[in-house]
């Protein structure tokens, strides 16, 4: 009896060990999709194959509803809140370019690291300016560093910020040279698959041909005619106009042009396959994660705009290199093995003079002019000139130290500002940031402001234009503002422990990180303040 009950108890402790170890994915891929609108999911979906962007929302959950809650709407605090679940005033990311130690410095920039692969300063670059942890480092604390974590993207931000602190590698996209590189922060020399990559020279390649619609011009329907007033051009007088000479254009601006194509997010979906096969991500007996950003889509829509021909092709293209994509990982993992989520940094919003064309306001709000208005008008109160830093991200940098060294009051230089901007006509608010609480502002756009304040980084005054209105110019387009077309962004997972479904209940771009260490059952990180989805 005595020899049952310990085989029982054996048996038991061997189920409650087995159990305690919990069920997790061979590999996690997050692939972001940089300046893509939700709308896109739905707008080319007639001219999608079944294996990409099709295939997400038929075998996925979709999360109809996301959107980014806080503001500037820009690439590096999206890419940080994604894979943080954390906001600007939390994760010190608060833009791309912002106020660190009274000067304007870029978001991933560390003159103290060496470039590795290259002797570019593009190579200068680490996550040190980033204060908390990442769904990488989570999983690698949770692993003891078995897992392995690597960045992929043609930003060096959009690779740096998601892969976090203690990552096994990111690699970015060197202009100079068309290969992938990294800095020494992470290693003293690139991997031999890396070099063995970057030596087959797949940027020449792609850059040997002619950008040539995937289907006849005249079928693309959702598009406006081929160069129009509202698209700046491919590139600095080249105008956007398919089919596009890429060797003459490489002749002319460097390897740093295949970025304004698709051909940029191909290249970038070739190299995380890259990654996968020389780290064998998913096939070491630990759980790997890849975070992936398709650049591409973002320097085009910037040239070219929502609507251009050039627009919907980067898009037809992406979607055939996304269902690559997920065939290689069929084949390499196993279907059910992985687990993928597609988003995006931010949205973007219509040109300004297609919008007017076409009847719905819309205008620029112009940075420089509301700077030199405000110095003057400063000046004139407080007897100073230069207690104006400049206009960034949509706020007002007062030079502080000028302002204290005069011993002057800076909560009524805010307030003059504030009075100052609202005057302007493609103004709808203004507030003090560290006011913003309490400022006459719709709760809707008030959280986004107060999650988007670094009392560190950010400026002094919050400026809200009016809905159709951005900083930047007539062509092209841009983001960076509370409304949907800026902030309303897709968000779909599928694979490994994933229902097919959707739901339309908000959700915001803070829930993803979470989302993922609750599945993984790890902890969260240190910033997060997003919820999982469920």
């Amino acid at each position: 009896m005595k020899r049952i009950c310990c085989f029982i108890f054996a048996l038991l402790a061997l189920a409650g060990g087995v159990a305690a170890q919990p069920a997790r994915p061979k590999l996690i891929v997050g692939l972001v999709v940089d300046q893509m609108r939700w709308d896109y999911l739905y707008r080319y979906a007639a001219r999608y194959g079944s294996g990409g962007f099709n295939r997400l929302l038929a075998e996925g959950y979709s999360c109809e509803n996301t959107r980014l809650p806080y503001i500037p709407s820009v690439t590096a605090i999206g890419h940080t809140c994604i894979y943080t679940g954390s906001v600007p005033s939390i994760t010190g990311i608060a833009g791309n370019n912002f106020v660190k130690d009274g000067r304007v410095v870029y978001c991933t920039d560390d003159a103290t690291v060496h470039p590795v692969g290259t002797t570019s300063e593009a190579g200068l670059m680490s996550p040190r300016n980033l204060w908390v942890t990442t769904v990488g480092d989570e999983l690698r604390a949770a692993t003891n560093n078995r897992s392995k974590v690597i960045g992929v993207a043609l930003k060096d931000r959009a690779s740096i910020l998601p892969a976090g602190h203690n990552p096994t590698a990111a690699y970015w996209f060197d202009p100079s040279t068309g290969h992938f590189i990294t800095s020494d922060y992470y290693m003293k020399r690139l991997p031999d698959w890396l070099n063995a990559f970057n030596a087959e020279d797949r940027t020449d390649k792609y850059l040997s041909g002619k950008w040539e619609t995937l289907y006849p011009k005249d079928t693309y329907k959702e598009s406006t005619a081929d160069d129009t007033p509202y698209e700046k051009g491919i590139a600095a007088g080249v105008s956007a106009t398919l089919p596009l000479d890429l060797k003459a254009l490489k002749a002319k601006h460097g390897y740093g042009i295949i970025r304004s194509t698709p051909f940029g997010n191909s290249l970038t979906l070739e190299m995380a396959k890259a990654a996968i096969a020389g780290e064998r991500l998913g096939q070491r007996g630990e759980t790997d994660f890849l975070a992936v950003s398709c650049s591409s889509t973002d320097y085009v829509g910037h040239q070219v705009g929502l609507r251009a021909v050039e627009t919907e092709d980067t898009y037809l293209r992406l979607d055939r290199d996304i269902a690559d994509f997920l065939t290689y990982l069929d084949t390499t993992l196993g279907k059910g093995n992985y687990l993928i989520f597609l988003s995006a940094d931010h949205g973007a919003m219509d040109n300004p003079r297609y919008l007017t064309d076409n009847r719905t306001p819309a205008g620029v709000f112009d940075d420089r002019r509301a700077t030199a208005l405000l110095d003057s008008t400063l000046n004139r109160e407080f007897g100073h000139a230069g207690l104006v830093g400049g206009v960034m991200n949509y706020q007002v940098f007062f030079n502080t130290a000028r302002i204290d060294s005069l011993n002057l009051d800076y909560t009524a230089i805010k307030a003059a500002a504030v009075k100052t901007l609202k005057r302007l006509p493609d103004v709808l608010y203004a507030c003090d940031m560290e006011l913003a609480a309490t400022a006459a502002i719709p709760d809707e756009v008030k959280g986004r402001i107060i999650n988007g304040y670094n009392r560190e980084r950010s400026g002094g005054v919050q400026i809200i234009t009016k809905p159709g209105f951005y900083d930047g110019d007539w062509k092209g387009t841009t983001h960076g503002m509370w409304n949907p077309y800026d902030t309303h962004i897709p968000l779909v997972f599928m694979g490994w422990g994933i229902k097919h479904g959707a739901t339309t209940r908000e959700c915001h771009m803070t829930d993803i990180a979470p989302t993922i260490c609750a599945l993984l059952h790890i902890q969260a990180p240190s910033g997060c303040v997003g919820q999982p989805i469920f």
